[in-house]
């Protein structure tokens, strides 16, 4: 077989594999839009605080899904200066 082969049957079983992978259902209270907003604001803090604490982690779980993650994502530019960056560059 050649190396190709190869690396394309093993990439193709390890998405098959990934394809099994089950989420929880949302519960009732589940974080939504605003928290993943305000964790992904804390994020690099919540970061460093998980290096010494076990118990403290950056990514809320189980969340609402999708609005949740949009929040965090926008949440996360606050830190990489945001729109103000983008407009300094021009």
């Amino acid at each position: 077989m050649t190396r190709n082969l190869k690396i394309g049957l093993g990439a193709a079983a390890l998405l098959l594999l990934a394809g099994c992978a089950g989420q929880p259902m949302i519960q009732p209270g589940a974080r939504g839009f605003f928290w993943g907003l305000f964790d992904g604001a804390i994020a690099p803090l919540s970061f460093l605080i998980s290096l010494f604490d076990s118990e403290v982690r950056i990514y809320a779980y189980p969340n609402s899904g999708l609005w949740y993650d949009f929040g965090f994502l926008i949440g996360l530019t606050c830190w990489a200066g945001g729109s103000h960056a983008a407009r300094r560059s021009r």
